[in-house]
């Protein structure tokens, strides 16, 4: 069996590279230094690289101006922006592009796709429900309304949506009460709907998201049993290609500094106690990696019809469980062996802790996936 990526994969892998190659991590103030977000919008000009890079389009079909690319091929992109801290909604747009595409009807896939492989649209979602912990379709109601049900109508609240400010279009989860959840697509600008400001750890604007009688045709909403939860699924392996590129570059700026740092005219690299460390660091970002493509394979797999043990759910989860503790082991070693230097607001590491503290929030607690995994091995035994 060949594990290798494909030649489109790579290919993708180098024009990111290339449009990341200037991005500063530190181009916008700390965090721990702003009262509000650290800018109102994301990086419009780094967007744009994108969109001339075809790296938006990176998922679409080629009907829709894409490339044609897979889940494995935007975790690869996404890996490559969390090196550089690039502030750009890239897996919520492209996720969400890929719902569309898949399961959305012709006059919504014909109003949003075009425009979002050219970056002229930009697309969110909704994904933490009401606290972040609840399952977020549960958050918001879907009623329809009319004779014919050709309209839908919206109420409820969804927390901490990321770019919502920026954004076109939100797709919005939701429930019918006859425990089938639908996936809405709503303008930024529509009535009804309003955003109250939020911040996350990172410093990122946030949103809380309010739907009071926001009504959506028919043709803007997915029906389709199973769309919402991949999406859900895709949006959680595509966080851990986050964890994964940003704890890859926090080890590479400990090994250089640990390198050059000397005590007792040593490089302090060269004692056993730090080598350990970061050995264990390295062993953590394995583990994470490997389990990052095997979630994208199965997603890929699962929606060509391919099936396994386990739903992807399971392999899902797995990667969650590496990417949520991994990626806060390594910026814990990475600050201690930086010693004072790594709590320095002025100094990169700083943004990068508070980057992967962010990504575990969204990952959720490791335990709680461990939990989720029992649960779908007692449900499909191996034997």
């Amino acid at each position: 069996m060949d594990f290798t990526f494909t030649e489109e994969q790579q290919a993708a892998v180098e024009a990111a590279k290339a449009v990341f190659a200037d991005v500063a991590p530190d181009g916008v103030p700390s965090p721990a230094l702003t009262p509000r977000a650290v800018a109102e919008e994301f990086d419009r000009e780094l967007w744009a690289k994108l969109a001339d890079s075809d790296l938006l389009s990176l998922v679409l079909d080629q009907e829709h101006g894409g490339s044609g690319l897979d889940a494995i091929a935007l975790c690869l992109v996404l890996r490559e922006s969390a090196r550089v801290l690039a502030r750009v909604p890239l897996l919520e747009h492209c996720a969400t592009a890929m719902a569309v595409q898949a399961h959305g009807s012709p006059e919504l896939a014909g109003a949003l796709l075009s425009g979002a492989g050219r970056g002229s649209l930009v697309l969110t979602v909704a994904a933490h429900g009401r606290s972040g912990h609840d399952p977020a379709e549960l958050s918001v109601t879907a009623r329809r309304e009319g004779q014919e049900g050709d309209t839908w109508v919206l109420d409820g609240l969804q927390t901490a949506v990321a770019w919502a400010h920026s954004a076109d279009w939100i797709a919005v989860p939701a429930h019918t009460g006859e425990g089938e959840a639908v996936l809405a697509f709503v303008p930024r600008v529509t009535e009804g709907l309003s955003l109250a400001e939020q911040y996350s750890t990172s410093g990122e604007r946030l949103a809380e998201l309010t739907l009071d009688g926001v009504r959506v045709p028919a043709a803007h909403l997915i029906e389709a049993p199973g769309a919402w939860d991949h999406l859900r699924q895709l949006l959680a392996t595509g966080t851990c290609a986050l964890a994964l590129g940003l704890g890859e570059n926090v080890l590479t700026m400990t090994s250089q500094y640990t390198s050059k740092r000397e005590q007792f005219g040593f490089p302090v690299a060269s004692f056993q106690a730090v080598a350990v460390q970061a050995a264990d660091r390295y062993i953590d970002l394995r583990a994470m990696e490997v389990t990052l493509w095997q979630a994208a394979w199965r997603l890929d797999a699962s929606t060509g019809g391919a099936g396994g043990p386990l739903p992807s759910a399971g392999d899902v989860a797995v990667a969650k469980i590496w990417a949520s503790e991994g990626v806060r082991r390594v910026v814990q070693t990475a600050q201690h062996l930086h010693g004072g230097f790594g709590a320095d607001t002025d100094y990169p590491l700083h943004r990068y802790h508070a980057w992967a503290k962010q990504l575990e929030l969204q990952l959720g607690p490791a335990a709680a996936h461990e939990e989720a995994l029992g649960d779908l091995l007692a449900a499909h035994p191996l034997a």
